[in-house]
């Protein structure tokens, strides 16, 4: 038979140390991760204290970490940035000062090589459907409408 495994407070605290402090973590993955410990709702919120007292959690670390990480190598836009985010119950705050660190010259630059490499790669001879093409790639990747629609009538004559 199979019987679930029980933790008391100081395993599960030491073992969500751990899980921190192997990659940083928002408040809600932590939450639910104690959730599936089977841990009750007081216990979880003293981990959740010791956890913010002693700094292996931080949601405004955690913000920057995720929004450098994204945009560098998954080429996500700010849209898609402020959605995960929010997704993820970041505060607003933490969310604007995440996004302020990306420079604005490396973010125009990221989107037009971006564009111009997904724009070379569709091989689509209907004009239209190649610019739809590219444009939907954009928007899905969070990036602004008007940057879009500019770069996909410009690359796609």
């Amino acid at each position: 038979m199979y019987s679930k495994k029980t933790y008391t407070l100081e395993e599960a605290t030491k073992k969500l140390e751990h899980y921190c402090a192997y990659q940083e973590r928002c408040h809600q993955e932590v939450r639910k991760k104690l959730e599936g410990m089977h841990m009750i709702p007081e216990a979880i919120d003293l981990i959740i204290v010791h956890l913010l007292k002693h700094n292996f959690l931080n949601e405004e670390r955690f913000a920057k970490t995720f929004v450098n990480g994204k945009f560098k190598i998954k080429r996500w836009g700010r849209n898609r940035l402020i959605y995960e985010l929010n997704k993820k119950d970041i505060g607003k705050v933490n969310i604007n000062q995440a996004l302020a660190e990306i420079e604005s010259t490396d973010y125009i630059e990221v989107f037009n090589n971006l564009a111009e490499k997904k724009a070379n790669s569709i091989k689509e001879t209907n004009v239209y459907k190649k610019r739809k093409k590219l444009i939907d790639y954009l928007l899905y990747r969070g990036w602004e409408s008007h940057l879009v629609y500019e770069k996909a009538n410009e690359l796609i004559k």
